[in-house]
């Protein structure tokens, strides 16, 4: 049986406060923050290091959406949880995405990563976070305006937690994948990459 839609009360609503949010968020993240991740980035790129790029659900789908384009500008790049991640090793660059930035199997990773001297770069929301205070430099996104009761990503699948789209989860996603998009062209102009040079790293055997 088929719904007909009559109206819709709620969509293009919905398109305009997130496209509002992060145009408001673009005004407030730091100057400063974004410098010192594109230092990160140009010296890993310039010195051949390897960048690992994880986070754990929506937040690792958009790690790999950015994984993918610093492919394309010719990063030696990897995500955790592929099976041909090689070993990090000291200053090597790892890219970790959490909102809360309290989901352990990241911070797990951090503290692995750390402890070989490897660089983080994390980006969460909450500064005073466990993955924020052991990373080299933090860009903060705004998101999540509370922490939920369940902290970690996997133990609020496991119980069925779930978070409505505004103000605590998805805002987090949208906009970090919208700054790391942004990210990638600023890095296209420092590092002289063309648009024709990544489109010759695209993938040419694809499902």
């Amino acid at each position: 049986m088929t719904t007909k839609i009559e109206e819709l009360k709620y969509v293009k609503n919905i398109m305009r406060e997130i496209a509002t949010y992060v145009l408001k968020t673009s005004e407030i993240v730091s100057e400063e923050q974004i410098k010192r991740a594109l230092e990160l980035l140009v010296n890993a790129y310039r010195n051949n290091k390897t960048v690992l790029v994880m986070g754990a659900g929506r937040s690792g789908l958009v790690g790999r959406a950015f994984g993918m384009r610093l492919m394309h500008l010719g990063f030696r790049t990897y995500v955790l949880g592929d099976t041909i991640v090689p070993p990090i090793r000291k200053e090597d660059l790892v890219i970790a995405i959490s909102g809360s930035g309290r989901t352990k199997l990241i911070i797990t990773a951090a503290e692995a990563a750390k402890s070989v001297g490897a660089k983080i770069l994390a980006i969460t929301s909450f500064p005073d976070s466990p993955l924020a205070l052991l990373s080299d430099v933090v860009v903060i996104i705004p998101g999540r305006t509370k922490i939920s009761a369940e902290e970690d990503y996997f133990a609020r699948q496991i119980l069925g937690i779930h978070e409505p789209l505004a103000p605590l989860g998805t805002l987090f996603e949208d906009t970090t994948m919208i700054f790391l998009d942004s990210l990638i062209v600023e890095l296209m102009s420092i590092l002289g990459v063309s648009e024709k040079d990544m489109s010759n790293r695209h993938a040419n055997i694809e499902l």
